[in-house]
């Protein structure tokens, strides 16, 4: 008796999938068909925002429409990316997520409000940045063993300038704090450009900077550079000796910055930015103006990206446990 409902449920059940898939096929042929928002979670100035204007600017060429710049600075980046998980995952909000935000903050935060690899689709490795430790040119330290001599000379400790509490430039002074065995003290900004901003005015006496920012400022002798904080030089500034040569064993940081999505985001639609990306990234103006700032573009797949988030939250962990930072 109740077999030509069950038949019927079945019938609609199918009909409601197939309409779905036609659906799904139709958005991702279609898209983008409206302007597209880039959440970026610093100040206008920082890596993240620089990234994400040049991925902005490429889609932009290639599909005609707008890439919506929407600086959302805060805890860390946490704030934007908080955002970004909680957003309809249509292929039209978009973010630039790091180092930080990705895989840093896990392990750093009890209640982090999101899981990178749960409530985000990433999408793609953008680039990875060159990074290296600065201080004031008031500060009468040209080595970093020098600093480390000068900081644990001082009864009031160094300070340094971060992106906040929790932030990729926060953690990286930690870790050559807890390394070096110096206390330094925290002074956090909205951003890179704004901590920079703040070195150069003297407010702070060092800080792990991106090169494209501090980079100039180097060269124009209103910043002093020591060392660079990645494992391996600088191609900017191959003069410079990494943190670890330098002599303080174990320390390498690797900066990195991608595009990520909402959880639930189309699969062809991740695929469709992915690719368009990947293509952006090995156009001659693009190649161009990393190479100016020392950026090195990496693109490369949506499965890629996720085996280097999920490899680096692991091994973030382990800093963050080594360097005794307790879970926030």
């Amino acid at each position: 008796m109740h077999r030509p409902v069950v038949l019927l449920a079945k019938a609609f059940v199918f009909l409601l999938a197939f309409q779905w898939a036609g659906h799904a096929a139709a958005q991702a042929s279609d898209y983008p068909s409206r302007p597209i928002r880039m959440i970026i979670p610093y100040a206008p100035g920082g890596p993240d925002d620089l990234i994400g204007r040049i991925v902005g600017k490429k889609l932009n060429e290639l599909w005609g429409q707008p890439v919506v710049i929407d600086n959302r600075p805060g805890v860390g980046g946490i704030i934007a990316i908080d955002v970004t998980s909680k957003s309809v995952p249509d292929g039209y909000t978009l973010a630039v997520g790091d180092l930080g935000q990705l895989a840093i903050a896990p392990g750093l935060y009890v209640k982090l409000p999101y899981h990178p690899l749960r409530d985000l689709a990433p999408v793609a490795k953008v680039a990875s940045f060159p990074y290296a430790l600065a201080v004031h040119p008031g500060v009468p330290a040209r080595t970093v063993r020098e600093l480390i001599e000068l900081a644990k000379s001082k009864k009031v400790p160094m300070t340094y300038g971060s992106t906040g509490t929790g932030g990729t430039t926060d953690l990286a002074m930690r870790l050559f704090s807890s390394l070096t065995g110096v206390e330094l003290l925290q002074v956090p900004y909205k951003g890179s450009g704004p901590f920079v901003t703040a070195l150069l005015a003297g407010e702070v006496d060092m800080a792990i900077t991106d090169m494209a920012v501090g980079g100039p400022q180097a060269k124009a002798g209103k910043l002093r550079l020591l060392a660079a904080a990645s494992d391996r030089r600088l191609v900017l500034a191959p003069q410079l000796p990494t943190i670890a040569e330098a002599g303080v064993e174990g320390y390498s940081i690797e900066f990195w910055g991608g595009i990520v999505a909402p959880v639930g985001t189309p699969r062809d639609i991740i695929n469709k930015l992915s690719s368009a990306i990947d293509s952006g990234l090995k156009a001659p103006d693009v190649q161009q103006r990393f190479n100016e700032i020392g950026y090195a573009p990496v693109g490369g797949t949506p499965e890629q990206f996720v085996a280097t988030i999920r490899a680096d939250i692991e091994k973030y962990a382990r800093i963050i446990k080594n360097a005794n930072i307790k879970p926030q």
